[in-house]
């Protein structure tokens, strides 16, 4: 049985909290919603406040340099969507930290049954839009 697309988001997901977590980012809410608005990751460092959507997904190791790159995901509507959430975000929890909207892209390698897919490349883009 393959792991559904809710099931490898979740694995992004989570993966992606490690991931900055790593690289010495606090995180502070996960799946933030504001209404019908949502932001994946909020994340912070000592001068940012990194607001994280995180796309994943799977792809056959040998064709990952062709790969159409998860972040192409982040289209016109979503990134309004996430400022939106940004902007209540910010006004619910007043900071002095620099907003920005971050991109993670996770890729997957593909799995038969529940094993746990190999993470083949992350791709951290800060300042994505």
């Amino acid at each position: 049985m393959m792991l559904t697309s809710k099931e490898i988001g979740n694995l992004g997901e989570a993966y992606a909290v490690h991931y900055l977590r790593l690289h010495g980012y606090t995180v502070r809410e996960r799946n933030y919603r504001a209404g019908r608005y949502e932001i994946d990751i909020v994340a912070t460092t000592l001068r940012d406040i990194a607001f994280v959507e995180v796309k994943t997904r799977t792809c056959d190791p040998d064709r990952l340099d062709t790969a159409i790159p998860p972040k192409h995901a982040v289209n016109a509507d979503k990134q309004y969507f996430t400022r939106r959430a940004a902007g209540r975000y910010l006004y619910e929890h007043p900071t002095k930290k620099r907003p920005r909207m971050d991109v993670l892209e996770i890729w997957l390698a593909p799995t038969e049954g529940k094993r746990k897919p190999k993470v083949l490349r992350v791709n951290h883009i800060k300042a994505a839009y």
